[in-house]
């Protein structure tokens, strides 16, 4: 319960260490759990429901939650029980919205149909140890070939680990980029409008 909380609620609404510890973990799974889902959909052409297109209603019902976290939040440790389970309900919704903003803008740039993956993969590689392998003609001679082929797997081997890289680091670093936003405008909140406003001065 305590890192459902402190997930959810953040730094500033939680009273658990969550966010004094590192969680590059989280953001590495949370980046693996978002690139499968977009495989999901690449290959079987389909979108899990709770999770498809960016329309107008979500995005609505997303910037309303996240203009309300900090008055849903701060009163949340003097909640009932029910009140607290609706909050993080509430809080799971929104990630939910997160994901599949994410999925929907990642799908789209796997523009290789998944059908013709496989021979845009061989036709790469082909074309990547001819390019190697004439790079070398001149200067190794008869060990061109071998030359080449040495070089242009290495050459596919590391744009394969940049690429896979890149799509495990890019939904957590959208993620991180949430979480700021929503840490600082709740900051901003919380110290101009919700303590003067709603919180009792001794």
């Amino acid at each position: 319960m305590d890192y459902l909380e402190g997930l959810f609620l953040g730094k500033l609404w939680s009273d658990t260490d969550f966010e004094n510890r590192r969680h590059l973990t989280l953001f590495l799974l949370y980046g693996i759990f978002v690139d499968l889902l977009v495989l999901f959909s690449y290959w079987t052409g389909k979108m899990i429901p709770v999770l498809s297109g960016i329309n107008a209603l979500k995005i609505a019902i997303f910037v309303i939650l996240f203009l309300a976290c900090p008055f849903i939040c701060f009163r949340y440790y003097r909640m009932p029980l029910w009140g607290k389970i609706l909050v993080l309900l509430e809080k799971l919704y929104k990630h939910v919205l997160m994901i599949g903003f994410t999925v929907s803008l990642l799908l789209p740039r796997l523009t290789v149909k998944s059908g013709d993956l496989q021979g845009f993969m061989i036709d790469y590689l082909n074309k990547t140890l001819e390019k190697y392998t004439e790079k070398f003609f001149e200067s190794a001679g008869t060990f061109a070939t071998i030359m080449g082929v040495i070089m242009g797997g290495l050459h596919v081997v590391a744009v394969f680990a940049f690429w896979a890289f890149v799509a495990v680091m890019l939904p957590g670093l959208l993620y991180l980029v949430y979480r700021l936003l929503q840490y600082g405008y709740d900051y901003l909140i919380a110290r101009f409008i919700i303590r003067k406003f709603f919180v009792r001065r001794k």
